[in-house]
């Protein structure tokens, strides 16, 4: 009796959690594709904010009022968007106003690498990703390193960024050969 009554209290909490494992998992044909997808929606957005290409920028994102950024300042301080339009107001605004610098006055593009990049998707429309970036300076002298997040959401069959998270450490700059 005792193991019937205990078989009969676990049936409903297996349930469940066999449900929520579910909800997690993908159903991709090619997960390795989804990945290959999303980092070049990582990498494209990286090229065309340095480019000072408004357009392909933005289209790199969901435009939702959920979305954000956030990034830790140089002081110690940090700054966040939340939302699209705080982030077009932000972010899209400082592209605009300033183009493209000039190749003399140092390189406007700095080299970045990414390692340890790991991604979890959840159900077919999710993935959350984090990765060690390393950011050269302008003038391409040493690296900072961040550590990353990025919320991603399938919409329309496309990956758009939904979150920028950028955790930088100023204080320890590393030189270029360590990285390399």
């Amino acid at each position: 009796m005792k193991t019937n009554l205990l078989s009969l209290m676990l049936i409903p909490a297996l349930a469940y959690a066999c449900q929520t494992a579910n909800s997690s998992t993908n159903s991709f044909q090619d997960t390795e594709n989804e990945k290959k997808e999303i980092m070049a929606v990582i990498e494209s957005e990286t090229d065309c904010f340095f480019k000072r290409d408004y357009n392909c920028w933005q289209e790199k994102f969901a435009h939702s009022d959920y979305a954000y950024q956030a990034w830790s300042n140089a002081d110690g301080t940090f700054d966040a968007s939340v939302g699209w339009e705080n982030i077009n107001k932000n972010l899209g605004k400082s592209i605009k106003e300033n183009p493209k610098e000039k190749e003399e006055a140092g390189h406007s593009h700095p080299i970045v690498k990414r390692k340890n990049v790991r991604i979890k998707f959840y159900g077919n429309n999710a993935a959350h990703l984090t990765w060690d970036q390393y950011n050269s300076d302008r003038n391409r002298k040493y690296f900072l390193q961040s550590k990353e997040v990025r919320l991603m959401e399938k919409i329309d069959g496309q990956w758009k960024i939904v979150n920028v998270s950028a955790f930088w450490n100023y204080k320890n700059k590393i030189p270029l050969a360590q990285v390399r």
